[in-house]
């Protein structure tokens, strides 16, 4: 009996033995197939979706390795510390200092006295509680920073400017930078709509007293203008196209210019007086042509062109130096197709794009595809797939050179929902 008991015992602990045995070599194969960065969660395998190339480009995909260096070569340096997606940024006048909008409800200016230093100083801004920054715009000077923000109520607009008083008199004399204060503020701008982009010129045109002029364009139809200086409204436009894509001024502050639901862009003047205010806004052109919606526009910086892109898969140069008033209608000078194809060979459409200051380079976003092309004939100078973690969510070029490693530059600026500013050297 005792030993059929230690027989059966004998058994039972051979077979425990192959069972494990066998569970174990299974998990091994299993964990074999798996990718070496698949996560493990809560003691759940999560996988990881696999990466496919990206299909909008029409130029075959470099490989990783050279990838990586393409995108360093052109690569400045990265402004890092925001918590969420950047939702807008803005350059001052002179390059010397970009402002940034987060969904994270801070509000950051950057001194690039050295866009190469890797410890780039930076004042941060927290905003009221329950407002995230959309947008941000600098008014006179790099010392006023107009900030628009969405909360439960509608769009806000809060203008920051350097504190004054006995406080800021003691935090001087204690070598501290006193904070800047909220000079005027103004709530639900747009009925309960949100800002979806905010622009600024200096009111140079004309009889303009120089004033840095703010427009605002709603999620809706509406665009308003504002004095950067004491908040007060001094014209509306409307698009009457169901929803605007977005709104900007003409580098002299003298054209509004609007891109919205339909193929047509709209163009209304600054009409100003003798006193140097604005006195009307006025409809003046329409740049036809496309044949799908515009989404995206931008103004040549000596103000006397814009560049188009849309839905329809092109890019459209026009000329609206002419004489409106007696009729003359815009000059659509070229017309280039977007380099730009989904895997059925379909053209896609540019999300953002920024002239070069000379006016010779585009800079064009598509996702997170970040390319420069040629104005002038429209080839691509260089593209990279990748240029941030997920969307692209605003581009500008710095106005004026700034120090870098080779010497004083202009610069290209990207942010993106990967919560980073990429500064790039444009391609040689």
């Amino acid at each position: 009996m005792e030993n059929s008991l230690a027989f059966g015992i004998l058994v039972a602990a051979f077979a425990g033995l192959v069972i494990a045995w066998l569970f174990t070599a299974r998990r091994k194969a299993h964990s074999q197939q798996l990718p070496h960065d698949t996560p493990v969660v809560a003691g759940k395998l999560q996988q990881t979706p696999s990466k496919k190339p990206s299909s909008h480009s029409n130029k075959p995909r470099a490989a990783d390795k050279g990838h990586s260096l393409q995108h360093h070569r052109l690569l400045l340096n990265t402004l890092k510390g925001h918590t969420d997606a950047i939702n807008g940024f803005c350059f001052t006048s002179n390059g010397r200092g970009l402002a940034t909008a987060s969904g994270d409800g801070v509000a950051r200016v950057f001194k690039l006295e050295d866009a190469t230093s890797k410890n780039i100083k930076f004042l941060h801004l927290n905003l009221p509680s329950g407002n995230t920054p959309t947008a941000v715009a600098f008014g006179e000077g790099a010392s006023q920073l107009v900030i628009a923000t969405e909360n439960i109520s509608g769009a806000s607009l809060f203008m920051y400017a350097a504190a004054g008083g006995k406080a800021a008199a003691d935090a001087k004399g204690q070598g501290k930078l006193p904070p800047p204060d909220i000079k005027w503020e103004k709530h639900q701008v747009h009925d309960r709509k949100n800002i979806i982009s905010l622009a600024a010129a200096s009111a140079s045109y004309g009889s303009g007293d120089g004033s840095i002029v703010i427009a605002s364009c709603s999620e809706g139809t509406d665009i308003k203008l504002w004095l950067a200086a004491d908040g007060k409204c001094v014209g509306t436009a409307d698009t009457n196209q169901l929803k605007n894509n977005m709104a900007t001024l003409s580098p002299d502050g003298r054209f509004l210019a609007a891109a919205a639901f339909t193929a047509d862009v709209k163009i209304w003047e600054l009409v100003y007086g003798k006193d140097g205010s604005i006195r009307e806004v006025r409809k003046v052109m329409q740049l036809k042509g496309h044949k799908s919606a515009v989404t995206w526009l931008n103004f040549t910086w000596d103000s006397s062109g814009v560049i188009t892109a849309s839905k329809d898969g092109t890019i459209r140069v026009w000329n609206i130096n002419v004489r409106y008033h007696l009729d003359e209608d815009p000059k659509c000078l070229k017309v280039l197709t977007i380099p730009l194809q989904n895997s059925k060979g379909v053209a896609l459409h540019y999300d953002r794009l920024a002239v070069s200051p000379d006016n010779k380079t585009l800079a064009v976003t598509h996702g997170s595809i970040l390319q420069w092309l040629d104005l002038d004939s429209g080839e691509v100078n260089e593209s990279i797939d990748n240029a941030h973690d997920g969307f692209i969510t605003g581009i500008a070029w710095s106005p004026q050179p700034l120090p870098t490693e080779k010497g004083r530059t202009i610069i290209l600026a990207t942010a993106g929902v990967d919560k980073k500013i990429k500064l790039w050297f444009p391609p040689c």
